[in-house]
């Protein structure tokens, strides 16, 4: 195949960050959802292939032939996926860019997840993304479709009870009053905890 580093634009000097980064500003740029009922859809196809394989071949080597982990996009019989394949979760590196409050680069990877392929973690750590951003309506709606898809999951329902303490906590309050500022502390240190799946 071609020279792997060179598909995607580094020198085999790169940092495994630095490959990490170009395969997924490539991933991005020649993601098939940007090529929809596009005369180029075809090119950008075989080109994101390319990319996996690149990659994939990088990650092969470095390794001494062993998988590959981390964020992988790939392509199979019924198109487009996206997985992670690093860690305990498929989502490893999606809570780990949370963790280091990469809020946009998580969300980007989470919002290129194709449809079908947003299962009860997705809508979690889409939650817990809006939730860091602010945006506490969005993060319970995402929270609540997480705990119907998987209500089993401790996880995602002691998030979600928390969230909705917060939300009545705000919005059942008199003009006059205001939150305690220690508690609001802790609840939002614990929350961060249990966002990455391990307790403090």
């Amino acid at each position: 195949m071609t020279d792997p580093y060179k598909v995607l634009g580094i020198s085999p000097g790169a940092s495994d960050d630095e490959v990490k980064e170009a395969y997924r500003r490539l991933a991005r740029k020649y993601h098939p959802d940007n090529y929809v009922n596009n005369p180029l859809s075809d090119l950008a196809t075989e080109k994101m292939k390319e990319i996996n394989e690149a990659y994939d071949e990088i990650q092969r080597q470095r390794k001494g032939g062993g998988s590959a982990g981390g964020y992988r996009q790939s392509y199979s019989s019924g198109g487009y996926q996206q997985s992670y394949s690093s860690g305990s979760s498929q989502f490893a590196d999606i809570r780990r860019l949370i963790n280091l409050n990469r809020l946009g680069d998580a969300e980007e990877l989470l919002d290129g997840i194709a449809a079908g392929q947003r299962n009860a973690e997705w809508n979690y750590l889409k939650g817990i993304v809006n939730y860091r951003k602010g945006w506490l309506d969005n993060a319970v709606t995402y929270l609540s479709n997480a705990c119907n898809m998987e209500p089993g999951n401790m996880e995602y329902r002691s998030t979600l009870n928390r969230l909705l303490q917060q939300q009545n906590g705000y919005t059942g309050q008199s003009a006059g009053s205001s939150v305690c500022e220690v508690c609001a502390s802790l609840y939002c240190a614990n929350l961060c905890c249990n966002c990455m799946g391990g307790g403090c």
